[in-house]
Formats: C-alpha cells, sequence, structure tokens
C-alpha cells in the first residue's frame, strides 16, 4: 500500500485538525460508529500501512463498534489498543475497551469489541446474551454482547449498545431475534435507551423484500432504523449494499439523535486509497451517527 505524500503544510493541517478534534471532543455530540474490520487479527496488526489506517479511522470516533475480531491468540486487539492511545497527545484523550469472548459455533469464532474514549464515557454493565431461550435456543452465530454506557456529556445521559454480526444466510432471523434481545434486557437494566447496530447483513439478497414484513424489528414501530436500504457501506464498486444498520429505540434516544449525522465513512477516497488497498483494510466502509451532547441549562 502506497504512503500517500504529505507536505509540511498539510501535516499541520494534520495536526490542527485533530487537536480540534481532541480538545473539542464532542463539542458538537457523541460520535459513534460500526466498523465490520474485515477477519481482524494478527495479519492486519503486522501491516503498519494497514494498522496505521484502522487507527485513524477510529480515532475519528468517541465509540467505535468493532466487528469480526478473530483473534485466536488474543494479541492484536491489544496491539491495536496499544498502537491507538500511542498517538494520543495527553492521557485524558485515551480510549479504553471492553471485549467479549470468542463466539460462534464449533471452530469459527469472533468477537466483538467497543472502543470508546474514557474522557466522555464510562460502562455501567455488560451482559452476554446467552441465547437460551425456550423453544428457541442457538438463534444466534454469534450472540450479542451488549453494553450499557453512561454519558453524561450526551442529552440522554445513558444508552445500551445491543451489537450484531449476523451470519448471512440466517440474516432474516436473526435480526428478528433482536427483538428478543432487546426484550430481555430492557426488562434486566433501568434503561430505555437502545442502539441496536451492527453488521446486519440486511441486503443483497440476504434479506428478500417480502421478508421485511416477518422481522419485529422492523416492523413494530417502535423502533427507529437510521438507516435506509439503500445506504451503500460496501467497499467493492461493484456491490452496493445497505449491510450495515442502526436502530434506535426509546423516544429521548430517538430524539437524541439527528437522522442526518448518519455518514458512511469513505476511507478509500479519504485516504487516497485503490479498491485494493481499501480491501485490505476492510470490505466494509464504518457507519457512523451523532447523539447530541447535553444542553446547558440556565
Amino acid at each position: 500500500m502506497k504512503e500517500v505524500p504529505r507536505s509540511p503544510c498539510c501535516l499541520s493541517c494534520e495536526m490542527l485538525s485533530a487537536l480540534i478534534l481532541l480538545t473539542l471532543g464532542g463539542a458538537v455530540g457523541l460520535h459513534v460508529c460500526s466498523f465490520n474490520i474485515q477477519s481482524f487479527g494478527e495479519s492486519k496488526v503486522s501491516r503498519p500501512d494497514v494498522l496505521d489506517i484502522i487507527v485513524q479511522i477510529i480515532s475519528r470516533c468517541d465509540l467505535m463498534l468493532i466487528l469480526e475480531i478473530k483473534d485466536v491468540k488474543g494479541k492484536a486487539f491489544d496491539q491495536l489498543m496499544t498502537h491507538l492511545n500511542s498517538r494520543s497527545r495527553t492521557r485524558a484523550h485515551t480510549f479504553s475497551s471492553v471485549i467479549s469472548e470468542r463466539l460462534g459455533r464449533k471452530t469459527y469464532k469472533e468477537q466483538y469489541a467497543f472502543i470508546y474514549r474514557h474522557k466522555m464515557l464510562t460502562v455501567k454493565a455488560v451482559y452476554q446474551y446467552p441465547d437460551t431461550q425456550s423453544g428457541d435456543e442457538d438463534a444466534f452465530a454469534r450472540e450479542p454482547f451488549v453494553v450499557w454506557f453512561s454519558a453524561p456529556n450526551t442529552e440522554i445521559k445513558d444508552f445500551v449498545i445491543i451489537p450484531i454480526h449476523t451470519v448471512p444466510e440466517a440474516a432474516v432471523k436473526e435480526i428478528d431475534e433482536l427483538y428478543d434481545v432487546y426484550q430481555n434486557i430492557s426488562q434486566m437494566w433501568r434503561s430505555d435507551n437502545f442502539i441496536i447496530m451492527g453488521d446486519f447483513n440486511a441486503a443483497c439478497g440476504y434479506v428478500p423484500k417480502r421478508q421485511w414484513m416477518n422481522i419485529r424489528l422492523r416492523s413494530e414501530r417502535e423502533f427507529v432504523w437510521l438507516t435506509d436500504d439503500s445506504l451503500d457501506t460496501s467497499v467493492k464498486t461493484s456491490t452496493n449494499c445497505a449491510y450495515d444498520r442502526v436502530v434506535l429505540r426509546g423516544e429521548k434516544m430517538i430524539a437524541a439523535v439527528n437522522p442526518e449525522s448518519v455518514e458512511v465513512f469513505n476511507f478509500k477516497d479519504e485516504f487516497g486509497l485503490t479498491e485494493q488497498e481499501a480491501l485490505a483494510v476492510s470490505d466494509h466502509f464504518p457507519l457512523c451517527f451523532t447523539v447530541t451532547r447535553a444542553q446547558r441549562r440556565g
């Protein structure tokens, strides 16, 4: 992967921009992102060019959900966090993380992870959905690793994120089953603010149009889909697939997110990469949105 030439002027501009983002983090709200880093593991961490781009992508966000971690030895994610925080200018701007156990059927396993700015967020609780619902056991290949965040600088103060990476062939069933996960969590934790997000594989034949009416997460009006069926999150120019989605639940949660803040971050164009170079990072673009900051009273 070629390195993009940087002039001293560009470097100064980049440093200024980075400093503004760091010192004013959260000034316009909490930037929340979801990113399927295709087959993330030692092979990607061992490539400095790829690792650097991943770190730059994460640094744009205050909270990042990472999907498809295939870190068999359990070292690649720690290396990512070390590299990410080595770029922080002060301790106040460092990131913390929470990661699931390895999840999956038989030998194929993945992990979910959340990376967040610890000056803006704290973890109130975590819950590994057991997927043992009577009569419907093992509905998910990778059961949601649910995290309840405290976000005191936002209007809503706290929210729960239910992450998902569906198996493409079972996307309809798994997306529908997320309704049961929500029901389970809402009875267990005292929060009305829910974000359900990740790689739903909700496009390109995996979810036929006729099946949407059978998906409770879509048919129940209390759930608001921030992303529509035409929002392409795939890197390949030969595909146009709205794989990655964000769904909100709760009146205050819905009111705290401006739909216009939804963004697919095209790192290919942003960093001047060829398609092959971009695919070395991932076959997905990150999906992002902003939660409104708390308004000053008085």
